[in-house]
């Protein structure tokens, strides 16, 4: 890009650089979104992001927070980059690629769970909360990691598992002393009466793992079963227990004090279990609760039973009081399987005194209705009505995390873009991109997305498990039978087995075939979008609208602050496509000017030619003022 200038200060202006027209896919537009200019330096990188003044309302907090408008960067830590040739990416590899970070002007990075593990579930079952597993480095190198993302003005933050530990876990191996200080950390059970311990049918009750086979495992050293959803090395948390919740706020405020800026709390929708006044679980001996149907394996599913149960308002309100209120600009988001829309901006709505965002992965399983990898083209009214579901959510309070994919699983541009040659596959990746990113709430880029990459052919043919043997039919079937709006399915519950990149880690590949210079790149892209974020109120908190609801292959929608309305329409498909109708009475009798044109994966002037004709070119993707 080959514009200049930004003004380096904050602003609380729409439009808080000011630029010379950019290149061809970028215009100036009236009304406070201006062109797009060069990145400003890492050193200086502090400013690029304006302040998003308090008159104009963002989650329904005051003052506004600083993630309004800003965009956070996952890391799946081991497959990112490896500053020590073991070829497992590590916290010094981060460390060395922070610049480019700072470059493509993220705000927070998020590494994946880099604790102390025994590695069954790529760290998601935690033996350590205050060690770095050696794999990843040392606490030095973590401190180093904090230290110098602040410098460059990015903030860092964790992922924690909030709902299990690895059983070989202090607290775990403590906890199987029946009579000791933490006998009632984890969900302990005796045999059901009348049966012998350990042996089939003794179990508490009939509740299946996400990961197959039985929830509950029996102990023979303290004589009794404790429950996992997830892996049988996954024992849950009993969040009941006023010492856990402690434990876990006093973990968090370690970190916290040692420079950290918020955490990202995985299963942090599952804490809470439904109990009877005694305490019992559904189907135990005795329990007012009965279970759910059991399954073709056997099994019922705990899933309706643990996911945003009873006790979660006021577990995570307690969370946040003890940990990051005070502190300010810390970040609290959730991963939230099992938990819909509409509570979920109930959760985190500031008045709540919970989460700040969570994370719902309905959509992410719209493409693969035959398991994970395998894929069918992405169904644009589903995926349109998943989005539209949060966005109306938030509408009037709380806030919403934009984001298209994680660790384990199919890459966006495979799964719901068209990767079968290169240029379609940089055409879908951008316009995925803007699909995702110009909704209201903070995007969140996976490690590579930014690149546009792809899936190896060879990844889809693998059935995904959870990091453990074998699944469970009745966790697939649980998400559909309990009418759970974000449709989970077994893979998504659980812990995915993290495959690493097919061509090297992500790192490696970031310089390849000059991706980062080539203007019309999927990464020059990103970086506009970003931009667009930092720099526009309308991008970062404008209403938002859906245009049409039921169009099968072009999603439309407008964004809007004042007198100033943008429209986005993304065709979702290899073919050129017809405007909805409902779009085209949006726009001028007389079409477009290119310079209306604020962001095109094409070019503006091509984009403005088929606007006046109400067609969009094979996975081409729009911003223009209306």
């Amino acid at each position: 890009m080959n514009s200049t200038g930004t003004t380096g200060t904050e602003s609380t202006n729409e439009g808080a650089a000011d630029s010379t027209p950019a290149d061809n896919g970028t215009r100036l537009a009236a009304a406070g979104i201006r062109g797009i200019g060069d990145r400003p330096t890492a050193t200086s990188r502090r400013c690029r992001r304006a302040r998003i003044p308090d008159f104009i309302h963002t989650n329904g907090a005051t003052p506004n927070p600083w993630w309004a408008n800003a965009v956070i960067y996952r890391i799946d830590t081991a497959t990112f980059a490896d500053s020590n040739g073991d070829g497992i990416g590590d916290l010094e590899g981060i460390v060395r690629r922070l610049d480019y970070l700072a470059d493509l002007g993220v705000d927070v990075v998020w590494p994946g769970p880099v604790f102390l593990s025994p590695q069954r579930d790529d760290g998601y079952d935690v033996a350590d909360y205050r060690t770095i597993d050696p794999i990843f480095g040392t606490m030095k190198a973590m401190d180093k990691l904090i230290y110098e993302a602040h410098r460059r003005g990015i903030r860092v933050m964790m992922d924690l598992v909030a709902n299990h530990t690895s059983d070989e876990h202090p607290w775990f191996q403590a906890s199987r002393d029946r009579d000791g200080e933490l006998a009632d950390w984890y969900w302990w059970r005796p045999a059901r009466p009348g049966h012998e311990p350990g042996t089939p049918g003794a179990e508490p009750n009939g509740w299946g793992s996400y990961c197959g086979g039985s929830a509950w495992q029996f102990d023979p050293r303290r004589g009794e079963y404790y429950l996992h959803q997830y892996s049988v090395h996954e024992p849950d948390l009993n969040w009941e227990h006023p010492a856990v919740r402690n434990a876990i706020a006093t973990t968090m405020n370690w970190w916290l004090d040692r420079g950290v800026d918020g955490f990202c709390l995985d299963a942090v929708t599952q804490i809470s279990k439904a109990t009877d006044i005694r305490g019992r679980l559904p189907g135990e001996p005795g329990s007012d609760f009965l279970e759910g149907p059991r399954g073709k394996d056997g099994f019922s599913s705990p899933f309706p039973f643990c996911s945003d149960g009873p006790r979660l308002d006021g577990f995570l309100r307690e969370l946040r009081r003890a940990t990051v209120d005070g502190r300010d600009g810390c970040l609290l988001i959730g991963q939230g399987p099992g938990i819909s829309p509409a509570r979920s901006g109930i959760v985190t709505d500031p008045a709540s005194d919970e989460l700040d965002m969570l994370l719902l992965p309905g959509h992410l399983g719209i493409d693969l209705p035959a398991g994970r990898w395998r894929t069918v083209p992405c169904s644009v009214r589903s995926l349109r009505h998943e989005l539209a579901a949060r966005q109306a959510a938030v509408r009037s309070s709380g806030w919403t995390a934009l984001f298209a994919g994680g660790p384990g699983q199919c890459r966006p541009v495979s799964g719901w873009g068209d990767d079968s040659d290169e240029t379609m596959r940089v055409h879908s990746a951008k316009a995925l991109a803007m699909l995702l990113q110009m909704h209201r709430g903070t995007p969140i880029i996976y490690q590579g997305d930014e690149l546009g990459l792809a899936d190896p052919k060879a990844r889809r043919a693998e059935v995904g498990g959870c990091g453990c043997p074998g699944e469970s039919e009745q966790a697939a079937d649980s998400a559909e039978s309990t009418g759970s709006a974000d449709g989970v399915d077994a893979g998504d519950l659980a812990g995915t087995q993290h495959l690493a990149e097919p061509d090297g880690l992500v790192a490696d590949m970031i310089d390849a075939a000059g991706r980062t210079r080539d203007p019309e790149s999927v990464y020059s892209f990103t970086k506009q979008l970003i931009t667009l974020r930092h720099i526009s109120n309308v991008v970062a908190a404008g209403t938002w609208h859906l245009v049409d609801d039921d169009d099968p292959h072009v999603y439309a929608f407008t964004r809007r602050r004042g007198d100033l309305e943008i429209l986005v329409a993304v065709n979702l498909s290899g073919d050129p496509q017809p405007l909805p109708a409902s779009t085209r009475r949006l726009l001028p009798a007389d079409g477009c000017n290119p310079d209306e044109i604020v962001l095109t994966n094409y070019t503006a002037e091509g984009s403005a030619v088929r606007l006046s004709t109400s067609l969009l070119d094979p996975w081409e993707a729009l911003m223009v003022i209306i």
